[in-house]
């Protein structure tokens, strides 16, 4: 066998194709690299009470969620770093103040206003309608998730923020006016116009936890892959020994990879896994 490795997975994208078929292969491989020895963590932009059903029967090590402010490493809490309350507030007056439609994750689950929820509901239909999906009202396309009211959050829980907008320059926007205090990067939801983006804190990001679970778990970062097709994915790249972008990504995230797998409906994890010896072909 080879020497063991650790392996970080986006979801969206990833595992997930549309936020709702998981490849056969990518369970072979992730179950088949567990019982070889190897690691494979969740590294997700999602809260964990958000999470697909289908990808934690998979079974994982580990998870690092809402984009890096919360990890696990089996029954170990490694990181736990929610919004302090004021930088909540300060997100939600931009928001406000701005005309941004917004939703807020805790880890236990995702809040939105009934607003938010009825345009996202809409989009969604629209989506589907030029996929030629069928309707399935309890399905969301890739990144959109489940609901609560926002009227119920702790806003001493809050760990990450998503917008979106009808203007395309909004991310942009975010960026210079929020950015020295909070990372903001471009979202994946499947908007049909305008952007969407995701705002936690700066300096926190699947980059950070992944180095909280390395030095937890005494392992050296040239041991460990990541493997996402999102923005948020980049400091995971930066920080793994090998970072693999799938090949649904944008170009311009594939620039920023050490190498480039095939897509999630081409079988990308488990082509990468057999490329790195996680898994034998």
């Amino acid at each position: 066998m080879t020497s063991p490795r650790i392996a970080f997975l986006d979801v969206d994208g990833t595992i997930l194709d549309h936020g709702k078929t998981i490849a056969p292969s990518t369970i072979e491989a992730v179950r088949s690299a567990r019982a070889a020895g190897h690691l494979v963590y969740l590294s997700t932009g999602r809260a964990a009470g958000d999470i697909h059903p289908g990808v934690s029967e998979i079974g994982f090590d580990g998870a690092i969620t809402n984009g890096g402010a919360y990890a696990t490493s089996g029954d170990d809490t490694v990181v736990a770093e929610p919004m302090p309350r004021d930088a909540v507030e300060q997100l939600i007056a931009y928001f406000e103040g701005h005309g941004i439609l917004f939703f807020l994750q805790t880890d236990e689950a995702v809040y939105a206003s009934l607003q938010v929820q009825a345009t996202l509901a809409e989009l969604m239909r629209r989506w589907m309608g030029a996929h030629g999906e069928p309707d399935e009202p309890q399905t969301a396309p890739q990144g959109i998730p489940r609901f609560r009211d926002i009227a119920g959050i702790d806003l001493a829980r809050v760990a990450k923020a998503v917008f979106l907008s009808q203007e395309a320059d909004t991310v942009e926007r975010a960026q210079a006016e929020l950015g020295d205090r909070f990372h903001v990067v471009p979202g994946s939801m499947p908007l049909p116009g305008g952007s969407n983006g995701e705002i936690g804190m700066r300096g926190t990001t699947k980059g950070s936890a992944i180095l909280s679970i390395l030095e937890h778990l005494g392992i050296d970062a040239a041991a460990s892959i990541g493997i996402g097709d999102s923005w948020n994915d980049v400091e995971m790249f930066e920080v793994c020994g090998t970072g693999i972008a799938m090949g649904n990504a944008a170009p311009e995230l594939k620039e920023l990879a050490d190498e480039v797998t095939t897509s999630v409906r081409e079988d990308g994890v488990w082509n990468a896994f057999v490329r790195h010896g996680l898994v034998a072909r």
